[in-house]
């Protein structure tokens, strides 16, 4: 079995509720999120606080790829 997750890394970030809204139309399940620190990697992603607000627009199952240093800080 195959699970499509699309990544709103890709999307339109002033948007993001209508992002959110137009990959659930799209029939995705899962919602793919990149948290970057900006030691590990440059950061270009989503805080905590971003996708803690995410949350309210959806059930979907959120797929994180932690590119960080101190994943315990997280």
């Amino acid at each position: 079995m195959m699970i499509l997750s699309p990544s709103l890394l890709g999307g339109d970030f002033k948007h993001l509720e209508e992002e959110i809204a137009r990959i659930e139309r799209g029939g995705a399940k899962y919602l793919h999120l990149d948290v970057m620190d900006g030691a590990f990697v440059p950061s270009i992603s989503f805080g905590m606080p971003v996708i803690a607000s995410l949350r309210k627009h959806t059930d979907m199952f959120f797929d994180v790829h932690l590119m960080i240093e101190e994943p315990i800080r997280y």
